[in-house]
């Protein structure tokens, strides 16, 4: 198993390039509030330059199914990240509409009972990954805040199953081996650790990052998706 790297939190198409450049498997896009946050079509003009192969994730936060209908198809999206009450009707719908080629990761922000949300989430047949993520009383994402690895280690990231989980939160060039030696995800998910400003990137920490990433024992040579340019075509018909 490869680690597969996301790169959330673009607002432009140099970011998104350069993620891209760097080796990332894919970049993400937040059409929720945040100081991040971009319309469909600003997005839609950014993921026509990007490469076939790197998948393009939607963040949504209680998005209504037509919403998030309308931007996988307008941006050619080959995935969709859920926050909050998304649940197993919704997920249900969307492979319905896109088919299974369509990258479907729900949100579960660490706290005493995350354990119990995963595993209800593990459940769903139609949820590839869960993202565990840290929040404020005012974020639900983008913190630059780390959740107790220690804690997760021994919850919700022990006896997998075959289940995946993605380890965002706090994330930065610093401390990401660290965090991959601890909790042994099969992604990591960076926004803010990688920036200069909300919506801006670090082109120096960015590269960082993933190279570091990629020199931890689950890094090596990480591998795209391969339904990435099958849904990007689909969608954008």
């Amino acid at each position: 198993m490869s680690l597969w790297i996301k790169i959330c939190g673009n607002t432009s198409l140099e970011d998104a390039q350069l993620a891209c450049k760097a080796g990332a498997n894919a970049v993400g896009f937040v059409f929720a509030a945040s100081p991040r946050q971009v319309t469909p079509a600003e997005v839609a003009a950014i993921t026509l330059h990007l490469p076939a192969e790197v998948e393009k994730i939607g963040v949504f936060v209680d998005a209504p199914l037509d919403s998030i209908y309308s931007a996988v198809r307008a941006c050619g999206l080959t995935g969709v990240q859920l926050h909050a009450e998304a649940g197993h009707e919704l997920t249900k719908r969307l492979h319905a509409l896109f088919g299974p080629a369509l990258r479907i990761l729900r949100v579960v922000h660490f706290s005493p009972r995350a354990a119990e949300q995963v595993s209800e989430m593990d459940e769903d047949p139609h949820v590839d990954a869960v993202l565990v993520d840290s929040r404020t009383a005012t974020a639900l994402g983008g913190t630059g805040i780390a959740f107790d690895w220690e804690a997760a280690r021994e919850s919700v990231f022990q006896s997998l199953k075959g289940h995946r989980r993605i380890a965002a939160g706090g994330l930065n060039p610093d401390n990401v081996a660290e965090a991959i030696n601890m909790l042994r995800p099969w992604g990591v998910d960076v926004a803010s650790g990688v920036e200069i400003v909300p919506g801006r990137k670090d082109p120096f920490k960015l590269q960082e990052f993933i190279r570091i990433a990629r020199l931890s024992p689950l890094g090596e040579q990480g591998k795209k998706s391969p339904s990435a340019k099958g849904i990007a075509a689909a969608t954008r018909q």
